[in-house]
This record gives C-alpha cells, sequence and structure tokens, in this order.
C-alpha cells in the first residue's frame, strides 16, 4: 500500500497546483512540507502520467500538416494557413499576414536581414507588419537587383525601404538590373563600390526572406523588364529546371541547375544562401506547387509559410 499511498499524495500536490492554481509555496505550506518536495512530486506526476499534457490545435490552424512539412523536408518551422479557396490571390493575402506576424514575434535585435525584392507574397508580409517598437534590424538588404519598369519599382527597391523602416533596418539597396543584358554588362555592374558594399553583406545575413517561382515568370516580373527571353526560359525547361529563387534554378530534385543565364543575374546565389543563419520562404498556390517541392530539397529552407490546400499536395 506504500506506493499507492505516495501516488496518491503526488495526484493530491498535481491537482492543487494544476487545477486549483496554487502557488508551489502555498502547496507547500498547507501540506506542511518543504517547495522542493513539491517541486519532486509535480515532476513524478509527469512521469507517472498522473499529469498529461493535452494541446488542442485552435480552428484554423493545421498542426498535422504543420508536422508532416517538418519532418518530410526538415524544417525548422512550417506554418500553413487556412484559406477559403485555393486561388492566388487570397493565397499570397492570407501567406503574407501570418509572415508578418511571425516576423514580428521572432525578429531579433541587430538581425541582419536579406529580402527577395520582386516578390508579391513578400509584398503583402511587408504591408501587414507593424512598426516595432525600438530598433531591431540592423540592416535590410535588397538581394536581387531592382531597376526595371518604373510602374512596378514599389515591389523592389521600395519593398526594401519600406521593410526597413518597420524594423528599424538601415536599408541597403541592389540598384542595378536584376537580369543584365549581357555577361559583360554585369562585370560593370558589379565593379560599382556601392553594388559591392551591398553585395558583400550576403554573407553576413541572420534573416533572409524569399519568394518561392515558377519557370514560368509572373505577371509583376513581365512587367518590370527583368524576365529571360522564350528562347532562354525554353532553355531552363530543358535543363529539367522547375522553380526559381531570386532568379537562381533548381530542379525537380533540388539540384541547382547551371545555365549561362546565371551569368546575368546580379543577385544572391543559392551557396549564399545556405550560409545564411535562417531562410524563411513565402510560398503557395498550385501553379508553384512543383517549385515548392524543388525548392525544400535544396536544404536551404528553414521555414515555410504555405497555405492549406499546397501542404496537402507536398506531403501526398
Amino acid at each position: 500500500m506504500g506506493r499507492i499511498n505516495e501516488l496518491r499524495l503526488i495526484a493530491r500536490v498535481a491537482q492543487m497546483y494544476h487545477a486549483e492554481g496554487k502557488r508551489q509555496a502555498d502547496i507547500a505550506n498547507t501540506l506542511h512540507m518543504s517547495q522542493a518536495t513539491v517541486s519532486r512530486m509535480l515532476k513524478r506526476a509527469e512521469k507517472e502520467a498522473i499529469v498529461r499534457t493535452t494541446i488542442i490545435p485552435p480552428a484554423g490552424t493545421f498542426s498535422d500538416l504543420e508536422t508532416a512539412l517538418r519532418e518530410k523536408f526538415g524544417l525548422t518551422e512550417a506554418i500553413v494557413i487556412d484559406c477559403s479557396e485555393d486561388r492566388d490571390g487570397a493565397i499570397m493575402a492570407r501567406i503574407g499576414e501570418a509572415a508578418a506576424h511571425f516576423l514580428e514575434v521572432t525578429l531579433r535585435q541587430e538581425e541582419i536581414v536579406g529580402v527577395s525584392s520582386w516578390s508579391q507574397t513578400i509584398l503583402r508580409m511587408v504591408d501587414n507588419i507593424h512598426p516595432l517598437k525600438g530598433a531591431k534590424a540592423k540592416y535590410v538588404i535588397q538581394m536581387l537587383g531592382g531597376i526595371g519598369d518604373a510602374s512596378v519599382q514599389t515591389h523592389a527597391t521600395e519593398l526594401t525601404a519600406r521593410l526597413a523602416k518597420l524594423t528599424g533596418g538601415e536599408p541597403r539597396l541592389l540598384l542595378v538590373q536584376g537580369v543584365s543584358s549581357s555577361r559583360e554588362a554585369k562585370i560593370v555592374m558589379l565593379a560599382d563600390p556601392v553594388v559591392r558594399e551591398t553585395m558583400n553583406l550576403f554573407g553576413r545575413l541572420t534573416l533572409a526572406v524569399v519568394g518561392i517561382g515558377a519557370v514560368e515568370p509572373s505577371e509583376l516580373l513581365a512587367r518590370s523588364g527583368n524576365v529571360f527571353s522564350k528562347q532562354e526560359l525554353a532553355l531552363l525547361n530543358e535543363s529539367g529546371a522547375v522553380g526559381e529563387i531570386s532568379f537562381r534554378f533548381y530542379d525537380k530534385n533540388g539540384k541547382p541547375v547551371d545555365t549561362p543565364l546565371n551569368d546575368r543575374v546580379i543577385g544572391i546565389t543559392l551557396d549564399e544562401l545556405k550560409k545564411a543563419e535562417r531562410v524563411m520562404a513565402l510560398a503557395g498556390g498550385a501553379s508553384k506547387t512543383e517549385a515548392i517541392a524543388g525548392a525544400l530539397k535544396l536544404g536551404i529552407i528553414d521555414v515555410l509559410v504555405t497555405d492549406k490546400f499546397t501542404a496537402a499536395r507536398l506531403t501526398a
């Protein structure tokens, strides 16, 4: 009977602490035992399964899908958002909201943040970020050249500048074409000391926020002037490319696709992204599912923010 009596007292301590909301010190005084004994009993209550922790996910969250994504792709974190329909516009808006909240909560002091500047989903994130109290970021760095058609500049240099203002960081812009006209033109642009100063920060990123794109450019990119020709896109398809991060392409197995087009891109490379302490990717939608699956196999992404429809396809 000794064990039964012991367990009975442990259960009583657990009841007082968890159900009645009493502090350990008050329990010790009431039962005339030391606080250390109370603490030991509470630990025993868990070990003996007298106290069991049950987590009930709130409505509108998808813990099973998030767990499946983390386990399948080795992610640190997966955020799956609810969405009423599998439509790009609605999905981008909801992903942007979730990513904004996650960034606000997890951004640390003196972070060096890189941002993929031609992403509509990241723009939605920036739209939803509240100004942070006190300086947080040290620098906010544009990771892909942004000069293009003036009508869409807000999605590049202005996106970076807005994020910097909201997070208290100093913007470091990349005021050159994202895709140069030739390899020789790129060499000339890289000789600019201001350009080099920004790109030298790529190796110091503590957080990179990236979008994931399919090979076929989005409407935004098509209007920006930062696109490849039809012949170059055909070459990418022939090479097995399924998606891109900052105009760096890869295949369905997460293997980088190396073509002469890399010689024209002015921005961060996949190898440089791998060195970032944390990479958060924002992407969803049926048209990007294959691209997202390939990106997750690159071994670069730590945090994925996506929608429930895409998450179900990725984990099927």
